[in-house]
């Protein structure tokens, strides 16, 4: 890179790897240097949590606070009605209002945690486009909007173009997608001020027909930022793991279950991971990440203590780091692991091994759970699981039993 930035948010972003792509690098600095910028992420009301793949651009925004700056969450109350179909294979399914609104509350929790909200300078605002969308009259629109995209031109946008190549159906409603998302950046331009849009790489043709409209309708200079698409070093996508989405909300995946992610990091990650996902120094970071043999696991547990911290306090880190210690170190029952709980009723039946491994999210079905005793991947309390027709009841549940999958994946089976 030839420009070198000035402001600090640009250098901070740089240095630490989350820049992908800008659409003027050195006019958004300038802007950058004056102070108070306001700038937007979108998030489509998809889910009740946000997920580990959606962190590198919370942490951004983050960043783009510590700096001085205005982040806006802009949550899509009215896209979500829509779906964005960037890089899917297939249409996502569409919810009711009721829904999207469940989600929208269940996941400000979330960004609480990383931004501070409020009427100052630099305080986070959320935002919900249907302020906005849901109003909207379809005549007026397709007039006052809809005649400043070119088909031929969102025809050739990546995003959609994967689709077509792949002769997948893409709906009339999907298309409109990057309209709405267009039209959002000129309305935050118009009502907030707001002077940048960031997200994902794969936003990039989204982000473009936003500063080409407000260009055209109200002829303002805006700018676009993207972060890479992050995939782990052995390919898998960044969030996902064995047992699903990694979730940000407590509620859906226990601290420990998140600490034991950033802790099972591939050693090749480390380095990287610490500094998108943590705010160590960058010298901080490369000594970790540059740590050999049995020695990278320091790494990896201040990792996992850093972000744990950040997304659900220094109490659940400590807890989940104290009961991997005891779950690896000292062989016990660490009281902070994933919990199946059973009645009465259900010990007297007796549950199969097979449910309770499914039950407990260490298999997906029970085809999963019969291959993973089979090849010898199952424990319980420790001693190798070789009879997938096993059943639990509640003579073998005086004291919890411990289930393990692999190496690293643990739960408790215990009584009601």
């Amino acid at each position: 890179m030839t420009y070198q930035p000035k402001s600090d948010f640009l250098r901070i972003i740089i240095e630490r790897g989350f820049l992908a792509d800008c659409t003027d690098l050195q006019g958004l600095d300038e802007a950058l240097l004056k102070g108070g910028v306001p700038a937007y992420i979108g998030y489509d009301a998809t889910a009740k949590s946000l997920h580990v793949g959606h962190l590198l651009n919370i942490m951004l925004l983050r960043w783009f606070q510590k700096t001085g700056n205005k982040p806006i969450t802009l949550m899509g109350g009215g896209t979500t009605k829509v779906g964005d179909p960037s890089f899917r294979s297939d249409e996502r399914p569409l919810l009711t209002p009721e829904a999207i609104d469940g989600n929208i509350a269940s996941m400000k929790n979330v960004f609480a945690k990383y931004l501070a909200y409020g009427d100052g300078a630099s305080d986070a605002i959320m935002l919900n486009n249907a302020e906005w969308l849901d109003g909207l009259n379809y005549l007026e629109f397709l007039r006052d909007i809809g005649r400043h995209f070119s088909v031929n031109r969102m025809l050739s946008f990546e995003s959609v173009k994967s689709r077509i190549d792949r002769e997948q159906s893409l709906s009339f409603l999907e298309f409109n997608y990057m309209i709405l998302q267009a039209y959002d950046f000129l309305e935050l331009r118009r009502r907030y001020g707001c002077l940048l849009q960031m997200g994902g790489s794969d936003q990039w043709g989204n982000i473009v027909n936003g500063i080409d409209l407000t260009r055209r309708v109200i002829d303002a200079q805006i700018f676009g930022l993207t972060t890479p698409l992050l995939t782990t070093s052995d390919g898998r996508k960044m969030g996902k793991s064995q047992g699903g989405a990694m979730w940000l909300n407590a509620d859906m995946l226990s601290p420990y279950e998140f600490w034991q992610f950033w802790r099972n990091t591939t050693d090749a990650d480390v380095g990287r991971f610490l500094k998108l996902y943590t705010e160590l120094p960058v010298e901080e970071c490369d000594r970790l990440g540059a740590l050999q043999g049995s020695e990278i696991n320091e790494g990896k547990i201040v990792l996992a203590r850093e972000v744990t911290t950040l997304c659900h306090g220094a109490d659940a880190a400590e807890a989940a780091e104290a009961t991997a210690k005891a779950v690896f170190e000292q062989g016990g029952l660490g009281e902070d692991l994933p919990r199946v709980t059973l009645t009465a009723a259900e010990a007297a039946e007796g549950v199969s091994i097979v449910q309770l491994f499914v039950r407990a999210g260490l298999a997906k079905s029970g085809k999963d759970a019969k291959r993973l005793i089979a090849e010898g991947g199952a424990r319980v309390n420790d001693e190798a699981l070789g009879d997938t027709g096993l059943v639990i009841t509640g003579a073998d549940l005086s004291s919890p039993l411990k289930l393990t999958a692999g190496r690293k994946r643990h739960a408790l089976v215990a009584l009601d």
